[in-house]
């Protein structure tokens, strides 16, 4: 369970590697669409913010769910195979969600894409670390990640823009669509992964994901490490709104300048990541991000500028910490679990960011003028948050400290 675990060598593995992004793209931007909607969606509902946060949140717990029970199971199938028949899952339900009728039938199409999703990005990660050599998982991931800016600049300005012109269902007719573009290019590129190591009894394979001590550390990692950014971002735009005095019609902006930033940031934290130890790269970020999280849970009424900044400068924070820690859990875990592990892990991570959903809706409340409170005590909670990711990354490090150790070695072009 200490040893590096190796890669596999596959045909145009830097074409794969975007195409996996893709696949995150529509996943990510499927869970972020809901939270700039949250003032448009609550008025048009008639829901309060509480019943908005269980809105966001069962995307996380439906996932959660999926991925815990795909666990069992998922290192049997071929990885393409996997992936195919999952987005395809999720791409139907995002087109469910766009034709809900009600709050409760939007709920239940939450759900539904949430268990595709959420299980499917699992797979991104299994690949990513199928594929790549352990020193140049920092920048692999890095690619993948990417997806979250280009979601933020593209997707989220384009979703708000159609709600705002249409209706609240047209941005996810738009991710459906693009999930449909992405299936078609993925059935023909996408290669064959199975396994190369005789896989155990579904009970059996679990019973070692969830007892080895590396794994549960990963865990618990891995859970602060989404908890810390979920109980923030839901309610970020409705603050931004209620709070900063900023109109439903400059959310695209903040987004927009998050993206921009966090697509510049994402590939340079990544190189960092696979050149320095990765627990001080995640330091550095995490430390910066505390500071941050404290000032914008805080804004009152400022300029647009000012959003655009603090919102830029947590977009590049939550978002820069997953490259070395993600390298940090794929470098620590054998291949023979990876595909389990890593759907447990997405479900851990899922039921973190719902429940960090849920716990943040409880510290809200609507003032009488319209404001939200509570936001600040968000932030306190996201800050000890942040802390306790790195205390547990530490312990990851002391167990397997390859899975940190810096790796200046150059990038090929032909790997990422």
């Amino acid at each position: 369970m200490t040893h590096r675990p190796a890669a596999r060598s596959v045909p145009r593995p830097k074409l794969l590697l975007w195409v996996l992004a893709a696949v995150q793209f529509t996943h990510i931007l499927d869970f972020m669409i809901v939270m700039p909607l949250g003032p448009h969606l609550m008025r048009v509902f008639g829901i309060s913010p509480t019943q908005f946060s269980w809105l966001v949140a069962a995307y996380g717990v439906a996932a959660a769910l999926a991925g815990f029970f795909a666990g069992f199971v998922m290192d049997r199938f071929d990885r393409r195979t996997a992936l195919l028949v999952l987005y395809a899952g999720f791409g139907l339900s995002t087109l469910a969600c766009a034709l809900a009728p009600t709050y409760g039938a939007l709920l239940g199409a939450r759900f539904a894409a949430g268990a595709f999703g959420g299980v499917a990005g699992s797979v991104v990660g299994s690949m990513v670390g199928d594929v790549i050599e352990p020193g140049r998982r920092g920048r692999a991931m890095a690619v993948v990640m990417s997806a979250f800016p280009l979601a933020s600049i593209l997707g989220v300005p384009a979703g708000l823009t159609l709600a705002a012109h249409f209706d609240w269902p047209a941005p996810f007719f738009l991710i459906a669509g693009v999930a449909l573009v992405v299936f078609t290019v993925a059935h023909r590129t996408v290669p064959s992964l199975r396994a190369e190591h005789p896989v155990a009894h579904p009970f059996q394979q679990m019973r070692a994901i969830l007892s080895f001590d590396l794994h549960q550390r990963g865990f618990l990692m891995s859970a602060m490490l989404v908890f810390s950014g979920s109980c923030v971002i839901p309610f970020m735009a409705p603050s931004m709104v209620a709070n900063v005095g900023l109109t439903e019609a400059q959310l695209p902006l903040i987004y927009l300048a998050g993206g921009l930033a966090t697509l510049v940031s994402t590939p340079v934290l990544g190189r960092l990541t696979d050149r320095f130890d990765k627990l001080h790269v995640l330091s550095a970020i995490s430390v910066t991000g505390a500071i941050v999280v404290w000032v914008m849970t805080r804004l009152t009424s400022t300029s647009i500028f000012v959003a655009m900044l603090m919102t830029a400068f947590f977009m590049i924070t939550m978002s820069g910490r997953f490259s070395p820690a993600m390298a940090m859990l794929t470098n620590a875990v054998d291949a023979r679990y990876r595909g389990g592990f890593m759907s447990v892990n997405s479900a851990v991570q899922q039921a973190a960011g719902g429940l960090a959903n849920i716990v943040a809706g409880f510290f809200i409340t609507r003032a009488p003028s319209g404001q939200l409170q509570g936001y600040s005590r968000v932030g306190l909670l996201s800050i000890a948050c942040l802390g306790l990711t790195l205390f547990l990354a530490a312990r990851l490090r002391a167990v397997a400290p390859h899975a940190a150790r810096s790796t200046p070695d150059p990038l090929p072009t032909t790997a990422a």
